[in-house]
């Protein structure tokens, strides 16, 4: 069981350690936001260097992206383990925590839920609805009541004791939970964009195919030119608000209300 603390101080402010288990699951949209807020990106790929010991000191946020390895092949992939240590001492630290996909699979364990087979693969487009939970949130009610998001996952994740279940689909009951108010953990992959996508549809085609049927690609090829802009836009509006309830807001911003407030008095 992790207890989450209230957040310490740290060396660097604008600083995120962000594991990658390969490289077509990059950041994506988080990339640009990150950027234009100056913080400065450190990745672990343990793709390349799987004994990798990342350390936490020094750092504001941590995110764990998607990968093609499930939670319960830590035998077969030892930096698993190492994940979940660097979660659950992430989150005693009460450090803001982003999953996606194998990223909130392995949030979601380091917080002693269970993680194993959805009922059906989701490879593709798929309606995503919030819960009662998700449309009181700040960052995911962003998404509205419901909307399609990409989705490539056969494992899912139960919902840990302590978190809220923020939103759910059709095939997959539990997409994106929030425990307490600066982990997160997202089971769709809200971050891509056009050009990820058919990258994904070219390296995974053969699952595909077997999954949906030979017609899939073409499918999913249709939704996305549908659908892949207003997705862009949510990505924009939903990682954004959950960098600033990390305390990061654009450079930009932070001097504009700098100047603001500037031959002003503090209040109180």
């Amino acid at each position: 069981m992790v207890v989450e603390q209230q957040p310490q101080g740290d060396a660097d402010l604008r600083r995120v350690l962000v594991v990658q288990h390969v490289p077509y699951e990059p950041l994506g949209a988080l990339d640009a936001l990150l950027k234009a807020r100056k913080i400065r990106i450190r990745y672990v790929n343990f793709a390349r260097h799987p004994d990798a010991r990342p350390d936490l000191a020094g750092y504001a946020a941590l995110i764990v992206l998607g990968g093609p390895m499930n939670v319960d092949e830590q035998d077969r992939h030892p930096h698993l383990k190492t994940e979940l240590e660097l979660l659950a001492a992430a989150l005693a630290r009460g450090m803001p925590v982003l999953g996606i996909c194998l990223g909130g699979q392995l949030l979601a364990h380091a917080l002693g839920a269970a993680v194993g087979r959805n009922p059906a693969k989701e490879l593709g487009w798929y309606s995503v609805r919030l819960t009662p939970s998700g449309l009181a949130d700040p960052a995911l009610r962003l998404l509205g009541p419901q909307t399609p998001i990409f989705q490539w996952h056969g494992d899912t994740f139960a919902i840990p004791a302590g978190a809220e279940r923020l939103a759910e689909s059709d095939l997959c009951p539990n997409q994106a939970f929030r425990y307490g108010g600066r982990a997160y953990g997202l089971q769709f992959h809200l971050e891509v964009d056009q050009h990820l996508i058919e990258r994904w549809l070219r390296l995974h085609a053969r699952e595909l195919a077997a999954t949906r049927g030979g017609d899939a690609a073409l499918a999913i090829h249709q939704q996305t030119a549908a659908w892949i802009e207003a997705s862009q836009v949510r990505a924009q509006q939903v990682f954004g608000q959950l960098l600033h309830q990390f305390g990061w807001r654009p450079r930009e911003a932070t001097r504009q209300l700098g100047h603001g407030l500037a031959g002003h008095g503090s209040p109180g």
